[in-house]
């Protein structure tokens, strides 16, 4: 059994890698973790050695199958973990991700398939991330974003991309949660704003802020 902080280097990189096979740079990895490079490449070169990635020295790393299956395992417990908090324990959503951070690493594969029964075999957890399958399937997902998206055309919020509570609070007093519809009312690069329309009202975001949540066209 994989342990917690091997488990968190796993999880990382296939986030870094948005669920691809692509190589993640060493340097965002360490970013990612919040640790020196040297600590990163000393623990890649670790898991190399254990198969579970792939190390491309001056390029970068990616998983291996076996890695990958780890990684899912954990991204899987997490989001299914976030979505019982905020289901069932009513616990707020921006700031169950700290604790599901926690309790990843340690909840038994029984628990976890009796929680995903229990809330419905959910697909996407509270804040849109979709849910690995209990086979270790990921859907991936291609969307616009707030940043992106068509101009004046009813969009639906799908996911907040960015976790940190501050970031989720924002979002939740903007009326932005998954399910809320808005447009995009104006878009200006030059001083990197996007004017949102909700309702009669207007917001206003950063490019960058908007860039984190995505949305699709309301059918």
């Amino acid at each position: 059994m994989a342990s917690s902080t091997v488990e968190n280097y796993l999880k990382q990189i296939l986030l870094l890698s948005d669920g691809a096979t692509g190589l993640v740079s060493m340097g965002a990895l360490a970013a990612a973790l919040d640790v020196v490079p040297g600590t990163v490449t000393t623990m890649v070169k670790s898991l190399a050695r254990e198969g579970m990635v792939d190390h491309q020295p001056r390029h970068g790393v990616q998983l291996t199958d076996e890695g990958r299956h780890i990684a899912l395992g954990v991204i899987r417990r997490h989001r299914l973990v976030e979505t019982f908090l905020v289901s069932v324990l009513k616990m707020d959503w921006a700031t169950v991700h700290s604790e599901a951070e926690q309790l990843e690493h340690a909840i038994s594969e029984d628990v976890l398939n009796r929680l995903d029964a229990l809330l419905g075999h959910p697909t996407t957890d509270p804040h849109g991330d979709p849910i690995p399958s209990a086979r270790g399937k990921l859907k991936s997902q291609i969307y616009a974003t707030l940043a992106t998206c068509v101009l004046m055309k009813p969009m639906r919020v799908v996911r907040v991309t960015e976790q940190s509570a501050e970031f989720l609070q924002f979002v939740r007093e903007n009326g932005l949660l998954p399910g809320a519809t808005v447009r995009v009312a104006e878009r200006n690069l030059t001083a990197g704003i996007v004017h949102l329309k909700r309702g009669g009202q207007i917001s206003t975001f950063s490019l960058a802020a908007a860039g984190r949540i995505l949305v699709e066209p309301v059918p």
